[in-house]
């Protein structure tokens, strides 16, 4: 939970105020992300442990059960698909 990821240096990530949500950008087009995988994604910024983004999200989100789950699944598939890549 000391993991510290940032994101896979072809890709950009922003609001697309046109698709309504957050998406990540790259030369060959664009991924759109759901608003929990933009959240999760939103705090990847090379410095954070996974562990201050499952703190953050819960404290953003209280009300939603088992965040801390759903988060680290969102890390594992955005590292599977190479849209983070680890900086430790």
């Amino acid at each position: 939970s000391d993991q510290v990821f940032g994101l896979a240096k072809h890709y950009r990530f922003q609001w697309e105020e046109a698709q309504g949500g957050y998406v990540l950008l790259f030369p060959e087009g664009m991924i759109k992300l759901n608003g929990g995988a933009g959240e999760v994604i939103k705090r990847i910024d090379g410095q954070r442990t996974v562990a201050e983004i499952v703190a953050d999200c819960k404290a953003t989100f209280p009300e939603v059960p088992d965040l801390e789950g759903d988060v680290l699944s969102m890390l594992a598939l955005a590292q599977e698909k190479a849209w983070i890549t680890p900086k430790n």
